[in-house]
């Protein structure tokens, strides 16, 4: 939507910028005018001296002249730059937009059975899902992939530019689809994997978990090492609350829920963001976890927005006029009801 009172100069571009040239006569214009007016004679004649006259003037009435003879100044900039024909592609509405130079993004997911501690609304893993797609729902021309573990580890979604399909398959996310445990290593190999070395420049990692590595054929850092190998960075969050949360219990009886400590493995989620160029975050709770997601988004806006306009924009040079007709009505009412002469 274009506004037409808009005179920011450089929000511009002109049509025909060679009438720009006539700026360099303002200055002699405002020049001219002045001098005319000091040469100008007064209507009625005064016996005492120069000095007497402008002890019984006042500045403010001097001052005032100046304002008008600014103004006619000013609105001659502005047509020059009306003549000019100026156009704003950010008004324009006729064009396309391009979203294909993306990046890669995988996300590994940790669904082992703590996952389901209830510290979080209804508990860490449906939070975990509900973010994660908010986070997806946010990206445009990224392909982006999904990764699962547990004991061990499988791609539940390659990457891919079509999110209905990476939303259904997070929807399906359940603990207990793999081997018991937590293998955070497992998990990042095979997130690294699914980022080949022919894919985009720009890949990323984003590792989630709210345990300690307890098992797997690689370690997290040999996996961190591998990252760094294929130039992926790796963002890793830690989810749980502070001291204690309802942890699910697993009994001959059926689950319950105890209070159990929230241990979680920072140094080493640590260490894997500072071997790949990533950082590190605690999610301590859903509105903590939504806004590592959005730093997370905001420090991965790589990808480049390719604007195709369709036709030239048309000059818009309404906002140059409305304002030169403002001031000229301005000055011109000062003269004709402030400076009234008597000739």
């Amino acid at each position: 939507m274009l506004n037409n009172w808009n005179i920011r100069i450089w929000e511009y571009e002109f049509l025909s910028p060679h009438w720009l040239w006539l700026l360099l006569g303002v200055p002699f214009f405002l020049w001219y005018i002045f001098y005319l007016d000091r040469k100008k004679t007064g209507d009625f004649k005064f016996s005492r001296l120069e000095k007497d006259q402008q002890n019984l003037g006042s500045n403010s009435i001097k001052y005032l002249r100046y304002l008008v003879l600014t103004a006619y100044g000013m609105v001659v900039a502005l047509l020059i730059f009306a003549l000019a024909k100026p156009f704003n592609w950010a008004g324009y509405e006729d064009y396309d937009e391009d979203y294909k130079n993306g990046i890669d993004i995988v996300i590994a997911l940790d669904i082992s059975a703590s996952m389901l501690a209830r510290d979080f609304t209804p508990n860490r893993l449906e939070a975990a899902k509900k973010v994660a797609k908010e986070f997806i729902d946010g990206r445009r021309g990224d392909r982006i992939g999904l990764v699962v573990y547990e004991g061990e580890a499988y791609t539940a979604c390659p990457a891919t530019l079509d999110y209905g399909i990476l939303k259904t398959q997070i929807d399906q996310l359940q603990s207990g689809m793999l081997e018991p445990g937590t293998a955070i290593g497992t998990g990042l190999g095979t997130a690294v994997t699914r980022l080949r070395n022919d894919s985009l420049p720009s890949k990323v990692i984003i590792l989630l978990t709210d345990g300690i590595n307890m098992q797997g054929e690689i370690s997290p850092q040999t996996a961190a090492e591998l990252a760094r190998a294929k130039n992926i960075r790796v963002y890793t969050i830690g989810v749980g609350s502070l001291g204690t949360a309802p942890s699910p219990v697993f009994t001959p009886f059926g689950v319950r829920y105890e209070n159990m400590p929230v241990e979680i493995d920072e140094a080493t989620l640590l260490k894997i963001a500072d071997i790949t160029g990533g950082k590190y975050f605690r999610a301590t709770d859903e509105a903590s976890l939504r806004s590592i997601y959005n730093e997370i988004d905001l420090l991965e806006k790589r990808k480049i927005k390719n604007i195709d306009y369709k036709s030239e924009p048309p000059a818009w040079p309404m906002p140059f006029l409305n304002w030169a007709m403002v001031l000229m009505l301005a000055a011109w009412c000062v003269q004709l009801f402030y400076f009234k002469s008597n000739g």
